[in-house]
């Protein structure tokens, strides 16, 4: 399944989209370069995880996100790294070269149930690409949910020049080998533009004829931008990750009172956008 357009201004679009996890994006061709990672990601032990994070963007949640964490019933059984979506099918409702819609019934680790809605679009005139999310609770008790966004990319196309840019950061921007080698995390609240929406740039890319990745998201969902960097030989990645929680353990989060429930039936919506110009 692909998106596709020559949007006229100087860059032509590819992505791919994987209907066995998701509807994650698989690969992403600009200007016919790849710039998903591929191979070049660490292995965590967790093989649904592993061939996730091997693509352009991977989605966590609905019910954990980050590294495994107990269950909140004691049983001494845990959440899985990154929750509980990668490797469930999607349902495709409607598809064309610039749309795509879906649905994704997903089954929690600890029984639960939600539906993932799906709305994938690329505007041929701008190539921007936009998708919005719904999670609904289709269980029969409440659960706390959770979302982030992996948006992961071959920083083996990188050079000295790429800089990350946001009002988030630091002095609104630095080079993207930040913090120690051979990699580094840090989370930090997004900063929403009027809109209530945020923006952070990756770029110039010589790789791609120069151009420079500018992704935005909706805060009233994911009000925090984790940013992830590994170049630990095999792997050579960046991550871009919105993200709905602060980067706390789920325990922490919940005593602090930062879940947010969803009951049987309610629904939560999320958005992000990119583009390369």
């Amino acid at each position: 399944m692909k998106l596709q357009a020559g949007t006229g201004l100087g860059k032509a679009l590819v992505v791919e989209l994987d209907p066995t996890s998701v509807l994650d994006i698989k690969t992403l061709f600009v200007n016919g370069v790849d710039l998903s990672p591929h191979l070049a990601i660490p292995d965590d032990g967790d093989a649904r995880i592993s061939a996730s994070l091997e693509g352009f963007l991977f989605t966590c949640g609905p019910d954990h996100i980050r590294h495994p964490e107990p269950f909140d019933d004691g049983s001494g059984r845990k959440y899985p790294l990154h929750g509980s979506l990668s490797s469930h099918p999607a349902k495709i409702i409607a598809a064309d070269d610039t749309e795509c819609r879906a649905e994704i019934a997903v089954t929690h680790a600890d029984g639960g149930a939600s539906r993932l809605d799906r709305h994938w679009r690329l505007d041929e005139a701008t190539g921007t690409v936009y998708l919005s999310d719904r999670v609904t609770n289709t269980g029969i008790s409440a659960f706390p949910v959770f979302l982030m966004y992996h948006m992961n990319i071959a920083a083996k196309l990188f050079d000295d020049a790429v800089k990350l840019e946001g009002a988030m950061f630091e002095g609104g921007g630095f080079g993207w080998r930040f913090g120690p080698e051979p990699g580094s995390v840090f989370c930090v609240p997004a900063a929403a533009e009027a809109d209530g929406w945020a923006q952070m740039r990756l770029g110039p890319i010589a790789a791609i004829g120069g151009l420079t990745l500018t992704v935005r998201f909706d805060t009233a969902s994911l009000p925090h931008l984790q940013m992830w960097r590994n170049q630990q030989n095999p792997a050579h990645v960046l991550g871009i990750e919105p993200v709905s929680h602060r980067w706390v353990s789920r325990h922490e989060l919940g005593d602090a009172g930062e879940w947010i429930m969803l009951e049987p039936g309610e629904s939560r919506d999320y958005g992000l956008s990119f583009r390369f110009d």
